[in-house]
């Protein structure tokens, strides 16, 4: 192909001025006649099926990390099925302001977004606890850059106050709080930030058994099952909940934000193809946080490719 456009660019190359070096005259020459018409076919052809290549597609986008790889992939694949292809994916683009950036610059038209990270990371306002607020929030906020927070997937992925099943009868902070003192075990950021620790301790008086022992997200689960700690700090979706004897304690006061996960699409895709806010809308509620649980963790535990994990869920869910 770039043979035949270096072809094409030749042939409309303007003739040299006379009293110019007669070397590329020839040259120019040569090119001219090479063009018959059967090479001028097969370059008609070259450029029409570039042209094709330009076909408009619903772009859907995806933050890097397991969770929205998953989530993306069920997306483009459940459009794909509904609009018989016209999908292009933009997945493992970068962090919360990078993807927001991508959508509002219509690189991409949808992906998956969560209402507390929206109101805190973009809108830099602090949440409410109340998660229909806050999705209030959001959508009246979003709404000028022209793009719709469509209802929720099912779950949120917050902080997850995560203990061992046989540690404890306590089902919530409330009553943890009341029983003993705790081993605790965070991520460095949890352990320091106002909304973190300072914040969870005084909320609900919880008592620790020594400093926090801060340690790579990675290595929660490990301390735990090791008995190094009595309590992590884990997000609320991670596969390991999945498979580990451990449950997440309630948070009965709400102290951590809402963060529901939800669809956000660009106003002008939902213009452009019609139809397509009944098929995203599709995937509203279908998605609980043990779903998602079990989601990730055929990508992180399993490592299984994400086509099939999306694949799986969308035949489980019916929507194949």
């Amino acid at each position: 192909m770039r043979r035949a456009l270096a072809a094409s660019a030749v042939s409309n190359k303007a003739p040299l001025a006379p009293g110019t070096d007669s070397e590329p005259r020839r040259g120019f020459g040569c090119a001219r006649k090479s063009l018959n018409r059967p090479l001028l076919l097969v370059i008609a052809i070259l450029l029409l099926s570039v042209g094709c290549t330009h076909e408009r597609r619903i772009r859907v986008g995806s933050k890097n990390f397991t969770e929205q790889l998953v989530l993306g992939e069920i997306v483009a694949q459940h459009l794909e099925n509904r609009l018989h292809g016209h999908v292009s994916r933009k997945l493992d683009l970068g962090g919360t302001l990078l993807t927001h950036q991508s959508i509002l610059s219509g690189e991409i038209d949808v992906y998956p977004e969560y209402t507390g990270t929206a109101l805190t990371a973009v809108l830099k306002q602090k949440p409410p606890s109340d998660p229909a607020k806050v999705l209030d929030l959001v959508r009246r906020s979003y709404k000028p850059w022209g793009l719709e927070w469509l209802p929720p997937l099912g779950f949120e992925n917050t902080f997850a106050m995560t203990i061992r099943n046989d540690d404890s009868p306590a089902t919530t902070l409330s009553e943890a709080s009341q029983m003993r003192s705790w081993r605790l075990g965070a991520g460095y950021e949890f352990a320091h930030r106002p909304d973190g620790l300072p914040g969870l301790l005084a909320t609900y008086g919880l008592k620790m058994s020594g400093s926090p022992k801060t340690m790579d997200l990675g290595l929660l689960y490990q301390a735990l099952m090791r008995k190094q700690v009595d309590m992590v700090a884990a997000n609320s979706t991670d596969g390991m909940l999945s498979v580990l004897p451990l449950k997440v304690l309630r948070d009965d006061r709400h102290y951590f934000p809402p963060y529901e996960c939800a669809l956000v699409v660009r106003e002008g895709a939902e213009r452009d193809f019609p139809g397509i806010r009944a098929f995203l809308l599709e995937l509203s509620g279908r998605i609980d946080s043990q779903t998602m649980r079990r989601l990730n963790y055929q990508l992180d535990g399993l490592h299984r490719p994400v086509k099939e994990i999306a694949r799986g869920f969308l035949r489980s869910s019916g929507l194949n």
